[in-house]
């Protein structure tokens, strides 16, 4: 069985999306990158932007689910408001096309790509860069990319994983015993 998930990583200067494929249990990234709004000085054409260009990622990989980074609620006001209307319009870009959508908070997804819901941006792209076999290149320069990679590989993660009966006591210990999966 065959499955899409397109991750977005809300942003009003950058908007990062990822786009992975799901086949036998195993993710493969399609595409990943950043919707750039930086010459929109206007938030009304930022937000007319992000809806046109999410509709077309939609349109050209036809995800099976959408899987977005719920909002960080930090002490500016305004600023959240202006990420909460881009991640309110990408959202109705999916909802338009029948996409279902996944919120997830940024501690869940650093939870689950890293093992730590505190960890940065830096870490969450490098073991998406191991855990998906990507070159340096392909891991981009802006991190919004593969934040986006990470809601959606946090996604595939929460679709079911068979359970196991293995323990690890560290990271070290993960590696391991899961040498198969990790690319040194």
């Amino acid at each position: 069985m065959e499955k899409i998930i397109l991750g977005i990583d809300p942003g009003t200067t950058l908007m990062g999306y990822g786009v992975l494929r799901i086949v036998d249990r195993k993710a493969e990234v399609l595409a990943m990158g950043v919707i750039d709004l930086r010459r929109y000085a206007d938030h009304y054409l930022k937000l007319g932007r992000i809806f046109e260009r999410v509709s077309g990622i939609i349109e050209a990989y036809l995800p099976d689910e959408m899987a977005i980074e719920a909002p960080f609620f930090g002490k500016n006001v305004q600023s959240m408001l202006k990420l909460g209307r881009a991640q309110g319009v990408a959202m109705a870009a999916a909802i338009s096309r029948q996409v279902p959508i996944t919120e997830y908070a940024p501690m869940k997804i650093k939870m689950a790509i890293t093992g730590n819901g505190n960890a940065s941006k830096e870490q969450v792209a490098f073991m998406l860069q191991k855990m998906l076999h990507l070159d340096q290149e392909e891991m981009g320069r802006y991190l919004d990319a593969s934040d986006a990679l990470g809601a959606a590989y946090c996604h595939f993660l929460q679709m079911g994983r068979p359970t196991t009966d293995r323990k690890y006591n560290s990271w070290k210990d993960f590696a391991n015993k899961n040498a198969d999966r990790i690319k040194h």
